[in-house]
Parts: structure tokens; sequence; C-alpha cells
């Protein structure tokens, strides 16, 4: 949960005070969030003790695999229900998508790492 509050936290800022675009922002929250997820699931979450040079690169391939897939599928869920609506802001539209992107994120992560990397 904290590496989610973080991420979201840095993706909002990026996109709503920095005005970057959908994509940016949440790849960089993500980035961030990703490290602060390793080393508590690693410490914490999953008490791993298996090689950290293999499992770093199946982390990697974890996370980018849950990202492209989430905040695509997010992005892609809120254009084809409130894409028709033209009073709907788009601002209000790529929030909507993040959160639920990153539903799917932490869902599909928690799984990922649980089988493929811890």
């Amino acid at each position: 949960m904290i590496n989610t509050l973080i991420g979201l936290a840095i993706i909002f800022t990026f996109m709503n005070l920095l005005h970057f675009s959908y994509w940016t922002s949440t790849l960089m929250g993500n980035i961030i969030g990703a490290a602060v997820s390793y080393v508590l699931n690693r410490k914490f979450t999953f008490n791993s003790t298996k090689n950290q040079a293999g499992s770093v690169l199946r982390f990697i391939l974890v996370i980018l695999a849950c990202y492209f897939i989430a905040y695509g599928l997010g992005l892609r869920a809120v254009h084809l229900a409130l894409g028709h609506l033209p009073a709907i802001p788009q601002h209000f539209e790529e929030n909507l998508a993040v959160i639920i992107g990153m539903g799917l994120y932490t869902i599909l992560n928690y799984f990922g790492q649980k089988k493929l990397v811890f």
C-alpha cells in the first residue's frame, strides 16, 4: 500500500500540477513506486531470500508487463465508457483512468511478484 500511495501521489502531481501527459506521469509514478515496492516486497511482504540478481530482472519484467496492461486497459475502459460524452474534460478521464489502472496494476503486480519474482 505504501508504494501505491507514493506512486499515485507522484502520478497526480505530474499530471495535475506539472501538466505532464498521462503516459509520462504514470511511468514516472510507477518507476518510483516500483523502487519502493521492490525493497518493501522483498523484505516485508514476501520475506524473500532468493538470489537478488535474478529477482531484479524478473521484477522489472513483471512491472513493465503490469504497467502497460493495466494503464492501457484503464485508459481504454474510460475512453469507451466516457469518450462519447463531450462534456467530460480530458483531465477527468485521465484521472479516472489512473485510478482504474492503479487498481488493475496493484492486483496484477501482486500476483506476478508472488508467483514469478519472490
